[in-house]
């Protein structure tokens, strides 16, 4: 996945989720924060920043907060959309996990649910949820970065379609470089972690996606294969 028309910019502060103010060009400018994550351990004053312009002229912010520089680390991609994108991308090129595929919809219903992807491999019938790691401790992923009882309630989903036939797994798209693994963040979202190990329980995969990231561009570049909670 590639941006167009990216710069560079300082970042200052973050009003709220959505809105943050960065230094471009020697102005304060306000801009959009592509994931409502905390972020606290990269959106740091001082930090630098890349912006992607905005294709719309008339809209209130003209720029995309995409990636942030983490020191010690790089490029981390903190575009919530960007994920379920480069899985797309993933997908269409025939990855050995997933040869001849038939079918591919995204935003499958099951449950309650829209699972992120449904695919069809001969007679294989799968569902992948995808999940995005921007948190990084010690050369280890972690999720989520903030409470989410949508991520959790996606994962008991994902573990009944597996009880009833679907080949089922829940992808973590690390997006940034040098970390290869997730683990659940307990101490942030113990319930995320009971529903991950309910998952694992029933079957599901963990797909660990560690990415190529940087500063227009995020793509996986591996995949590391997990049936248990620890591995």
């Amino acid at each position: 996945m590639k941006y167009k028309n990216i710069t560079h910019a300082k970042f200052i502060e973050r009003r709220n989720r959505f809105i943050a103010h960065v230094e471009l060009a020697g102005n304060i400018e306000a801009v959009h924060v592509k994931n409502t994550g905390r972020l606290k351990e990269l959106l740091l004053p001082g930090s630098n920043v890349v912006l992607a312009k905005s294709g719309n002229p008339t809209r209130k912010t003209q720029y995309d907060l995409i990636a942030v520089y983490k020191d010690g680390l790089g490029w981390v991609n903190i575009d919530s959309q960007a994920p379920n994108q480069v899985v797309k991308e993933w997908l269409d090129n025939a990855p050995a996990l997933f040869k001849n595929i038939t079918l591919l919809k995204p935003e499958y219903p099951f449950g309650k649910s829209r699972m992120d992807f449904y695919l069809e491999c001969a007679a294989r019938r799968i569902f992948i949820e995808v999940k995005g790691c921007t948190l990084e401790r010690d050369g280890i992923g972690y999720f989520p970065d903030a409470p989410t009882a949508r991520g959790a309630m996606h994962l008991y989903e994902l573990a009944e379609a597996a009880r009833t036939g679907y080949e089922c797994y829940i992808a973590f798209v690390i997006a940034m470089p040098g970390v290869r693994r997730v683990l659940p963040n307990v101490a942030m979202d113990p319930e995320f972690g009971t529903a991950l190990v309910t998952t694992m329980t029933a079957g599901v995969k963990v797909l660990h996606l560690p990415c190529y990231v940087w500063l227009d561009e995020i793509s996986i570049a591996d995949v590391v294969i997990s049936t248990s909670y620890v591995s």
